[in-house]
């Protein structure tokens, strides 16, 4: 029982790293997570019910799966084989039109449950009497950028 709970914790351990490898050397991975950060503070105009949450979350779940999967295979293909390679990449390119289409329907479901124009109407009136709001949303914006471009002020 022990060794089974032991090998258990292990397997979420190694999955946590690869989330962590993605995040670290895949800007596109940083985007998605960026995004669904976004999604989720713009969400909150919106009163969703668990039904609505529920579509979110499983729409991220899966572009960041499908990235993940991308990502990869990339990886995988370089392994494999290190000189240019039309087959390595049609594969390649097959792996992120996975993700174009995924990507592309996370952003039909965003439409369908965003497009409320009576609570989008919400969102300028929240900021215009909150500076402290704007402020927020400047260094959230700073901060997202330099997440993604992994911008570094230090040189090593």
């Amino acid at each position: 029982m022990r060794i089974a709970m032991k090998k258990l914790l292990n397997s979420f351990i190694c999955a946590g790293r690869g989330l962590f490898l993605a995040l670290r050397s895949e800007r596109n991975m940083r985007i998605h997570l960026v995004a669904v950060v976004s999604v989720l503070l713009f969400a909150r105009f919106f009163n969703f019910n668990a039904t609505q949450y529920i579509l979110l979350f499983l729409t991220f779940a899966a572009v960041i799966a499908a990235e993940l999967f991308n990502t990869a295979l990339e990886y995988l293909c370089d392994r494999v084989e290190s000189e240019y390679s039309p087959l390595i990449r049609d594969v390649k390119d097959m792996s992120g039109g996975a993700v174009l289409v995924i990507a592309i329907a996370a952003v039909c479901v965003a439409v369908c449950l965003f497009a409320q124009p009576d609570k989008l109407r919400r969102i300028p009136e929240f900021f215009a009497g909150n500076p402290l709001a704007i402020a927020a949303a400047v260094v959230y914006v700073i901060a997202a950028w330099l997440f993604i471009f992994k911008i570094k002020f230090v040189k090593k």
